[in-house]
């Protein structure tokens, strides 16, 4: 069953746009805590790629992947589905991270509406391959949506 994120921030329309369309902007919020986001290609258009490393810098994050035999860094790829900006966006993330496991494609959909001076974020993310990588997933989705929200306020 698909999850649904909600937020309400404390800026623009046009800005949250920004910080989610942008190589400075998304390295600026998109990571979980602990990690690091560093954008290396951002082709922003249906079919087009953002291609960004994502890396554990911080000792729990670190200890939690090493002893679940996984990378410190790992380069992440999306393709965007939809973009009409500034209000949708939606993307394929190829999900190639996870050991034992065939790489699939995870689709996230995005929907930014403004309320007043604040703007609204709906995030719909499809169930990843079981429960508890969805639950890693929607944790971590939230964890970031909460960075943004900090960034901004």
């Amino acid at each position: 069953m698909t999850k649904i994120i909600e937020r309400t921030v404390a800026a623009s329309l046009d800005r949250i746009w920004a910080l989610w369309t942008t190589p400075e902007g998304i390295s600026q919020w998109w990571a979980p805590d602990g990690f690091r986001t560093d954008v290396t290609r951002l082709d922003l258009k249906p079919g087009g790629e953002l291609l960004y490393t994502m890396t554990a810098v911080a000792p729990d994050q670190i200890a939690f992947l090493e002893q679940h035999g996984m990378p410190l860094a790992t380069e992440s790829r999306k393709r965007f589905v939809e973009i009409s900006e500034p209000s949708r966006l939606s993307y394929q993330s190829l999900v190639d991270f996870v050991p034992d496991h065939a790489p699939y494609e995870h689709l996230t959909e995005i929907e930014l509406s403004q309320v007043g001076d604040r703007t609204r974020i709906v995030m719909w993310v499809q169930p990843m391959h079981d429960q508890v990588w969805t639950e890693r997933l929607v944790a971590g989705r939230s964890n970031e949506l909460d960075n943004l929200s900090r960034l901004v306020d």
